[in-house]
């Protein structure tokens, strides 16, 4: 396959994270929209993208953009897409979409036109009338913005933040695409790492997987790996580059603490399944008591959010003691992914950054305190 034009899906927000990360993994023509970041790449670059990324959700190959304000013209305009170039007779092609602010606004019309659009390319393609769909899948993504359509090809599969190794979840887990894309934000390298507040472990695993440069996709599949035989040769080349890249010795100092010794726990079950429990030291601790084994750091802390009623004056509470805390501490930079609004009044300093962000459907801000008082 020559170079196509693919994107990368990411949280808004984290366009600049995703676009820095394709340019070092040497991929081409890298430009962000919103919630996309654009680039050209082979079964080669569609791997290393899929293996390499860590703050992306997905990687899609572009088939198709075209104007569409009639199911006509979306059927029309699907349906001459080239399908038999890409999808064996034997594909299982489920479509999803989406559409934001257009003239087709029914998902459930826009995926069936869009899929009978397709049987009927494929026909007269493969000069048969019924499909059983058994063989690999083909997930089709059918968005339509502004009444642009743009057809796709989900190379991924399930989202990039499935690394394989969280299987737990405590109360508010933060997705592992935004802990790596907020790690990325922060510039971190190799100063001592300190997550407060842990829960499952996402945040300290991610930094430890940087740390060792351990590709974060290289524990789990792809559904293009099945597409076709250059597409397998393409992952698995990436694969042993990927394995080959890893360092033995990690210098990096990483400790993780949580009040519940349950979370602390599961985020160590989580370090070995990630193999990285090595890198990290986790301890029982109160984030307002927090006691540095090192003269300098970064602090990184996903707190608790107020969710029910009478929990706000209980997690402000924690967030003005930690910020004494913190401030004692002349030598630290802090950053929180916070939900709550009054983050800032509650801890008792502004930020020196801001940053708004999404963990799913939650709207969060990410506070960066980098300056010396």
């Amino acid at each position: 396959m020559s170079k196509q034009l693919c994107y990368a899906a990411c949280s808004f927000g984290l366009e600049a994270v995703v676009a820095r990360q394709l340019e070092q993994l040497g991929l081409e023509e890298v430009h962000s929209r919103d919630a996309r970041v654009y680039f050209c790449a082979d079964e080669e670059g569609i791997a290393r993208a899929n293996l390499w990324l860590s703050a992306a959700d997905r990687v899609y190959l572009v088939l198709s953009e075209f104007s569409a304000a009639t199911f006509e013209e979306l059927f029309q305009g699907v349906k001459a897409i080239a399908w038999a170039d890409y999808l064996p007779k034997t594909a299982l092609f489920p479509v999803l979409a989406d559409s934001v602010r257009s003239t087709l606004k029914s998902v459930p019309d826009i995926q069936s036109v869009s899929k009978k659009a397709v049987v009927e390319a494929l026909k007269g393609a493969y000069g048969v009338s019924f499909f059983r769909e058994s063989g690999a899948q083909y997930q089709i993504y059918v968005s339509i913005l502004a009444d642009k359509v743009s057809v796709c090809l989900n190379t991924s599969g399930q989202g990039l933040n499935r690394r394989g190794y969280r299987v737990k979840n405590g109360p508010a887990p933060l997705r592992e695409t935004l802990a790596a894309g907020i790690i990325s934000l922060s510039r971190w390298r190799d100063r001592p790492f300190y997550d407060l507040t842990c829960g499952s472990g996402t945040i300290a695993i991610e930094a430890a997987l940087q740390a060792r440069n351990r590709a974060p996709g290289f524990f789990r599949q792809f559904d293009a790996e099945a597409w076709s035989e250059a597409y397998q040769k393409a992952f698995r080349r990436q694969q042993e580059q990927a394995e080959a890249a890893v360092k033995k010795e990690v210098q990096a100092q990483i400790f993780a603490s949580d009040l519940n010794p349950k979370m602390v726990e599961m985020a160590e079950f989580h370090a070995k399944r990630a193999g990285v429990a090595d890198l990290i030291r986790f301890s029982v601790a109160d984030a307002r008591d927090f006691a540095p084994k090192t003269p300098e750091g970064t602090v990184f802390s996903n707190p608790p959010y107020a969710i029910r009623m009478g929990e706000k004056k209980q997690v402000r509470e924690l967030y003005r003691d930690m910020g004494t805390r913190l401030r004692e501490l002349a030598h630290f930079k802090s950053y929180f992914i916070c939900a709550d609004e009054q983050f800032e009044s509650a801890y008792g300093k502004q930020a020196d950054k801001k940053r708004k962000l999404y963990n799913g459907n939650i709207k969060c801000t990410f506070y960066q305190y980098f300056r010396s008082e």
